[in-house]
């Protein structure tokens, strides 16, 4: 099908930072798969647990056991401070997991229909569901009719919710990124998830947190609420959790945690053996490698460079991120971008029309850190309004 468009470059091979084209081209990967390769491409501990597991048993199925799996969800419940966690083969998927926990959470109050407060500029996923709670109305487009249930308010605006709080009584949810990726790199207040934890408290709602792109040490800490020294009460992530093996999974505490019950959800493929030793080996390596404390570091160093050499760069209007996860906002579409960074061996991603986001590995070394820094800059100094 033609969803994606026409494509021009044809990736064959990857290790370390860098892909390599069918014509032998190599490329400094500063969008790791969207976010995903956070350990970089074949790296040697994922590459050896795959190899092990394809070697051992590949599915069977959730009607048995899977000793990876188990040992998956303990890991992931010390790290995050949940309960429990439901494994699935994607962000939406687990996202979809959330949303039906929350539906299910206000059919137990007697609630017609729970409603879920969602936030302008936000990307959920692509099924029926997690569309209509995706802030953008060009991905909504042709799609008609969404579902209901959805009470959609601006990011970073807490009094907004607590105007919605005094209309509805309805209300079970908020879901929302802490950092919205799609909708440009988008960091809100350093007290707004507290906030908004207090909120849900207050109304007892479920406060549920979309870090399929924040999480697995992107934001430099494993999950990017761990800034705010909160918990939510349901959590999904994907992404960066298989370093390009389809992994996702919702986690869940308290209230949330025991809504579903034998039967009420499930998966064929979901935290199958081979998904769940690549998860394994992935956090294995985050933490072993110290990867999630240099994380922090390199992003404030790249940030640094970047604001220092584009700070007053015509055209330029924000730098911000946190982490490895970097947005340079401009005054007017730069798509074009894309492909001049190609041309300079270097990939990168614009999202929301006008924002350079930038999510590579978090393997990446000083060295590489700096080329992208310079490497950006001087692509973005080179595409001011002047030179368009």
């Amino acid at each position: 099908m033609h969803n994606y468009g026409e494509r021009t470059l044809t990736l064959v091979r990857g290790e370390g930072n860098y892909v390599w084209d069918d014509r032998g081209h190599r490329y400094l990967d500063a969008i790791s798969g969207i976010a995903v390769c956070g350990l970089g491409h074949c790296h040697p501990k994922v590459t050896e647990a795959l190899q092990e597991q394809a070697n051992t048993l590949l599915h069977v199925s959730n009607l048995y056991n899977i000793p990876p799996q188990q040992q998956l969800a303990d890991r992931l419940v010390f790290l995050s401070g949940m309960d429990n966690v439901f494994f699935s083969n994607s962000g939406a998927e687990a996202n979809e997991a959330a949303i039906k926990l929350a539906r299910k959470l206000g059919n137990e109050r007697g609630l017609v229909t729970p409603q879920i407060v969602v936030m302008e500029g936000a990307f959920h996923g692509r099924t029926l569901a997690t569309l209509t709670a995706t802030g953008n109305e060009k991905a909504q487009q042709g799609f008609a009719p969404l579902p209901e249930g959805f009470l959609r308010v601006p990011f970073n605006d807490v009094q907004a919710i607590e105007n919605l709080a005094q209309q509805h009584s309805d209300i079970v949810a908020i879901l929302l990124e802490p950092i919205q990726g799609e909708g440009g790199v988008r960091v809100p207040d350093t007290d707004y998830l507290k906030q908004l934890r207090t909120l849900c408290d207050r109304h007892d709602w479920l406060l549920m947190l979309d870090e399929i792109q924040t999480g697995n040490g992107r934001s430099g800490r494993m999950f990017a609420y761990q800034h705010a020294d909160i918990v939510p009460d349901v959590l999904t992530t994907a992404k960066g959790l298989g370093n390009g093996v389809p992994i996702g999974a919702c986690l869940a505490r308290g209230k949330a945690a025991g809504l579903f019950t034998a039967g009420s959800h499930g998966s064929t493929f979901g935290g199958n053996p081979l998904a769940c030793r690549a998860g394994l080996a992935v956090l294995e390596t985050l933490q072993g490698e110290w990867l999630i404390e240099r994380t922090e570091k390199l992003g404030e160093q790249l940030l640094h460079s970047l604001r220092m050499r584009l700070g007053d760069c015509p055209g330029v209007v924000d730098i911000r991120g946190q982490g490895l996860m970097i947005g340079i906002e401009l005054n007017h579409p730069c798509a074009e971008l894309v492909e001049r960074a190609r041309e300079q061996a270097l990939l990168i991603n614009v999202t929301a029309g006008n924002v350079v986001r930038l999510l590579p590995p978090l393997t990446l070394t000083d060295e590489e850190c700096q080329q992208l820094a310079n490497d950006v800059s001087t692509l973005i100094q080179q595409f001011t309004p002047q030179a368009v």
